[in-house]
Parts: C-alpha cells; structure tokens; sequence
C-alpha cells in the first residue's frame, strides 16, 4: 500500500490531517492524529470489492410528468403550490423546465403525484488493464516552485 501523502510504500497508518481521513506512512503521519494502523488484510478487501456506483437522476421528463398529474388531479398551480406548501413560482419554473427539482423536491412530488421522476443510475468501475492500479497520490498534485 501506498502513502497517500508521499506516495512511499510500506507500514501504513490511519491519521487525520485536517479534517481528511488519510492512509500514511511513519514520517507523513506526524502531520495529523494517527487513528490505527491499517492491516494489509482490510487493503486486500477494499481492493477486490467492486460495489456498482447508485446515482439518483431527475428523469428529463419532468415537466412534462408534473404538468400532466397535476392536471389528471384537477389543480390549478395555485392549488397544487399550496397542497405541497411550495410557492406558486416553484411549481411554474418546474413545469416550465426553467428549474431541476432536488432530490428532495422530487420525491415530494412523487409521493403526491404517483409518478416517477427520480431514476437510479447504475453505474460499475471496474480495473483497465496496464493502468496505476495504485492511484494518485497528494503529491502528484502539488507544484514546487
């Protein structure tokens, strides 16, 4: 394993550096608080776990869904804003398209609605062949003068 810091390898330790959870090597752990040592056994099954990335989308048809449900329920905006306990405004800008609901928001509206705006976006990494396996370390990024 890697020094995230220097790069260096060997007996690695767990530190906070300002706020940042960091794997460390003896020297670079000086500059935070050293939580543990890291076992080269938990390296090894962080390495082999490959869990798909679940991202949550706001489908591009929004609007239109939005306008649609509200109009199978009879509501004017001004009805509708006030059930939700959201502006006027708020519901105009998102049948208009001008404005991405938040997650948050979508899921609201989906509980009223009965439709679905919020889509799960699977997405899997897996390891290129010939490429770092060891990654970047905080000193690739830096430039000395």
């Amino acid at each position: 394993m890697i020094c995230d810091m220097c790069g260096s390898q060997g007996e690695m330790f767990r530190a906070e550096v300002e706020g940042a959870i960091l794997n460390l090597c003896g020297k670079c752990s000086k500059f935070g608080k050293v939580l543990g040592q890291v076992k080269a056994a938990s390296v090894e099954k962080m390495k082999r776990r490959e869990e798909p990335e679940v991202a949550q989308i706001i489908t591009s048809e929004y609007p239109a869904k939005i306008r649609a449900a509200r109009e199978r329920l009879g509501l004017t905006q001004k009805e509708f804003a006030s059930r939700l306990n959201e502006k006027e405004s708020l519901i105009h800008q998102l049948e208009s398209g001008s404005m991405e609901p938040s997650i948050i928001l979508a899921r609201k509206l989906e509980r009223f609605l009965r439709v679905r705006l919020v889509e799960e976006y699977q997405e899997s990494h897996s390891a290129q062949k010939g490429a770092r396996e060891q990654g970047f370390t905080l000193g690739d990024f830096i430039r000395k003068k």
